[in-house]
């Protein structure tokens, strides 16, 4: 397939190939196009839609520079920061022709936004959160106009974001790889979705990785030089590496990092994301054909159907889990990263009065101090439908408290849960009151 890909050169045919490296054809959900979701019509309200808002009212404008484009500017207007450049080379995104070993494309990110770079690229890619529709798509043509253009994208992007990878529902992918010299996948080896779940020896192929590991393998600053063993992986540049400087040129990014740390953070919200979307949009899913159904069979409007309490129950408990990071693999030595990510990162808070943050790093034994998602205080949280949050709350109050204690969360220690319960009690507003409960 990769030799079939390089031979239709740019088209079409090849980017969605090599795009969807080799998952099921696209299954783009056609639910989300109807009602109660609409994705495609239905109005947006997000960091970008906001943004472009301010650019064509005249409140706010972007400012273009040579090399960059209007990155900076974008970023600066989002609040991203450029400590949180992480860099891919593999051949696996929209505009691949710009992406290799020599010139990969960057990423940046916030709690709720994403921004793709690549070196002399046609668009700056731009995935926002929206509370409502979930992941919503962007390009901003990098090309110098009076009043720069970010455009929704509703279908090209869907092909790989909407796939069966993600049930059906736009979201994120990040793949790890085994790349060749040109930075294509060698789909023959296999391919890994990585998250916080996923052992490190899986992770970043296909990625620069800057920082150390603590000599815990990985697959990231490396290629595969023999097609026929697309497996066997160099041994140059070191797994661990503190200076992309003899690979890349960096001055043609923000900075000269793709920190570890930041790989780190990204995996685990990115997921995360894609599950806050997902129940949200299945919940109100499931309650919109459950009134159609009562309406239909004449039921009273408040009749609820067991099916859609086993619907609502499995995606919150998908996202509990995943919240209290069960099945996190344990670090097995140090992690470092080489910018100033990790402090940026944790200085974000909010704190308790005894100083603990969501937002503090591990990386000793696990990504987190304090093992409870910080999205948790995002407005994508906040706007889950009420079945849905209500239930979330009740679940995770029960976990802290060790009313439950299901093995999936054997993971959280006694010191964990009332932490957390803790930090949470002070720092999280709308709790209900049973969660201030003395005990």
């Amino acid at each position: 397939m990769i030799r079939a890909c390089r031979a239709q050169g740019n088209g079409v045919a090849a980017l969605i190939l090599m795009v969807c490296l080799s998952v099921a054809a696209p299954a783009v959900a056609d639910d989300i196009e109807k009602a109660p979701i609409h994705y495609a019509t239905a109005p947006v309200d997000n960091v970008v839609s906001r943004l472009l808002s301010r650019i064509e009212a005249g409140q706010t404008e972007l400012t273009r520079e040579e090399g960059f484009g209007y990155l900076r500017s974008l970023l600066r207007e989002l609040k991203v920061p450029e400590s949180s450049q992480v860099l891919v080379f593999s051949k696996t995104s929209l505009q691949r022709q710009r992406i290799g070993p020599r010139t990969p494309r960057a990423i940046y990110f916030n709690d709720d936004v994403y921004v793709g770079f690549c070196r002399q690229g046609d668009v700056a890619e731009v995935s926002a959160v929206d509370p409502q529709l979930g992941t919503v798509f962007y390009t901003l043509d990098q090309r110098a106009a009076a009043k720069p253009k970010l455009t929704r994208q509703t279908e090209a992007c869907l092909i790989c974001h909407a796939s069966s990878q993600n049930e059906g529902f736009p979201g994120h992918l990040l793949r790890s790889v085994y790349p060749d010299a040109e930075g294509y996948p060698e789909l023959a080896a296999g391919t890994y979705r990585i998250d916080q779940r996923s052992p490190l020896k899986e992770r970043w192929g296909g990625w620069y990785v800057s920082g150390s590991t603590g000599g815990q393998p990985h697959l990231g600053n490396r290629i595969a030089p023999d097609r026929n063993n697309p497996r066997q992986l160099d041994d140059e540049p070191a797994r661990e590496l503190t200076d992309l400087r003899p690979i890349i040129d960096t001055s043609a990014y923000l900075t000269a990092h793709s920190d570890v740390a930041a790989l780190m953070v990204l995996e685990h919200q990115t997921e995360m994301h894609n599950l806050i979307a997902r129940a949200a949009l299945q919940t109100r899913l499931a309650l919109h054909q459950e009134s159609e159904l009562n309406r239909e069979m004449g039921n009273p409007a408040d009749y609820r159907f067991e099916s859609t309490t086993r619907r609502i129950r499995s995606a919150g408990d998908a996202l509990l889990q995943y919240m209290l990071f069960a099945g996190e693999p344990r670090l097995a030595a140090r992690i470092a990263g080489t910018s100033s990510f990790a402090r940026e990162f944790v200085r974000q808070g909010p704190r308790d009065s005894q100083g603990r943050s969501l937002r503090d790093l591990n990386l000793n034994t696990r990504l987190f101090s304090y093992p409870c998602s910080y999205l948790i205080y995002s407005p994508a949280f906040d706007a889950l439908p009420e079945r849905m949050h209500d239930y979330i709350l009740q679940r995770l109050w029960e976990v802290l408290t060790g009313k439950y204690s299901g093995a999936e969360f054997a993971h959280l220690s006694s010191e964990d849960r009332k932490a957390i319960l803790q930090i949470l009690r002070e720092t999280k507003s709308g709790l209900p009151k049973y969660w201030y409960a003395a005990g």
